[in-house]
């Protein structure tokens, strides 16, 4: 069975140590030779230039395939653009549209007065501009904001007919919350690939915390066995395991290409591409 198609997602150092933190995680992971890496955004645009600086250099210095997150929160369409305008500039060619998270202790998402309203609104602008290729969220556990399982999956279907290539799904725990999300995906008439997002697990509490705030279950099976492994000291040795088993799951059923979220750590990623029989393939020298 042939290795999957692997990409990462870093986030912008907001220091000097993060700084040299990150490039150490593309230095890493970069070896692996992934289709695309991917640079985020702050909730409430608060990473806007530390997103747009990063993407710079990593597409300079590295010979990596840079995706930019680009948002709609706080900013007008001619800011959002003009971050657009820049990233081009910059020799980027791929962007992954989102709506965004609203800033922190705002209630939800509204949109700037002189803003898209949407991510479909942000999609559709840089479609027409057939500069960019265009990647977009999914979920394959309903958004908290979301009205029902079936408005996630028009809403995709919506961000796909505007002008997405493909889309990268939030992170998940069991294989089988995928690939039913895939299933119904194929039934509503979406054919544009879908990215399973992997989230190697750093912090099992952090982790639990994040997945109840973002809408994804948490399987009992996997809560007693952190405890154990609490208990043990094994943290790592389960992690490494459990996200390994998911990748092997959803390979075998057909997934040929994974999405990790390195959380710019890149030990447990590594690991994990090695179980998977992924292995590096060169060195980044040239990363500054």
């Amino acid at each position: 069975m042939p290795a999957p198609a692997i990409s990462f997602e870093f986030f912008p150092p907001r220091n000097l140590e993060a700084s040299f933190n990150l490039f150490e995680t593309v230095q890493t992971l970069g070896a692996y030779r992934p289709r695309f890496v991917s640079v985020t955004y702050g909730a409430g645009g608060t990473t806007r230039e530390l997103t747009r600086d990063a993407v710079a250099t990593l597409t300079k210095h590295t010979g990596l395939n840079v995706a930019a997150h680009l948002t709609c929160v706080d900013a007008s369409r001619e800011e959002t653009l003009s971050i657009a305008d820049q990233f081009a500039a910059a020799g980027v060619t791929d962007i992954v549209a989102l709506r965004g998270d609203p800033p922190k202790g705002a209630n939800g998402f509204t949109p700037h007065p002189e803003g898209f309203a949407s991510s479909v609104q942000l999609i559709e602008a840089l479609a027409s501009q057939n500069r960019f290729n265009i990647r977009v969220g999914a979920y394959p556990e309903r958004h908290p904001e979301a009205a029902s399982d079936d408005a996630d999956i028009d809403w995709l279907k919506a961000k796909i007919d505007a002008g997405a290539s493909e889309a990268i799904t939030q992170f998940f725990f069991e294989a089988e919350t995928f690939l039913r999300f895939r299933d119904r995906c194929v039934k509503a008439g979406i054919s544009a690939p879908i990215i399973p997002g992997i989230l190697p697990i750093e912090n099992w509490n952090g982790t639990r915390k994040f997945a109840e705030r973002c809408g994804a279950s948490v399987p009992q099976w996997l809560i007693d066995a952190y405890a154990k492994a609490q208990r043990d000291g094994r943290e790592q040795l389960l992690s490494i395991a459990t996200a390994t088993e998911l990748c092997s799951d959803l390979i075998e059923e057909g997934v040929d290409a994974l999405h990790f979220y390195t959380l710019n750590k890149p030990d447990l990623t590594r690991e994990i591409c090695h179980a998977l029989g992924i292995q590096p393939e060169l060195s980044l020298q040239n990363v500054a």
